[in-house]
Parts: C-alpha cells; sequence; structure tokens
C-alpha cells in the first residue's frame, strides 16, 4: 500500500486492516493472521493441503485490498 497507493506506514496498515475487517494491532498477532490467512484463502506461510498458494494467493490478495500487483496483472494478460 505504500507503494501502489503512495500511503504512509500508519496509512497503509489501517488500509489493510479495514479491509480485513480487523483493527491495526491484530496485523501483528501471529495466531489471528494465520486464522484470517486461511479463511480468506490468500496463502499462509506454511501450506495447507488445498489452500491457494503462489500466484493464485497474490491474485486473491490483490482483489482483496483492490490493488494491482505487477506479477498477477502479467499472469492475467498471459491467460487470457
Amino acid at each position: 500500500m505504500q507503494m501502489t497507493r503512495k500511503m504512509k506506514i500508519d496509512a497503509a496498515k489501517q488500509y489493510v486492516a479495514d479491509k480485513l475487517g480487523i483493527e491495526v494491532i491484530d496485523l501483528t498477532n501471529e495466531e489471528l493472521m494465520r486464522q484470517i490467512r486461511e479463511d480468506l484463502d490468500i496463502g499462509i506461510i506454511t501450506s495447507v493441503a488445498g489452500s491457494a498458494k503462489g500466484i493464485a494467493a497474490k491474485w486473491k490478495i490483490a482483489q482483496l485490498l483492490d490493488i494491482n500487483i505487477n506479477s498477477v496483472d502479467l499472469f492475467k494478460s498471459k491467460v487470457t
């Protein structure tokens, strides 16, 4: 968010927290964030069978945060 929307760090954290429906402080809670990532299927650090990985996880993150991610845009251009 800092790079794509030129937001300051506090504004970027608030934007992501709002999109996830949590408080900013919760962004650093490993257990809560793992559960949120699993629920939203946006990828987790240690993979779980059947969950989004790689470009699929990035694609979902781009949709969730309403941002463009270059690798996702490039992938979309090659598959459409």
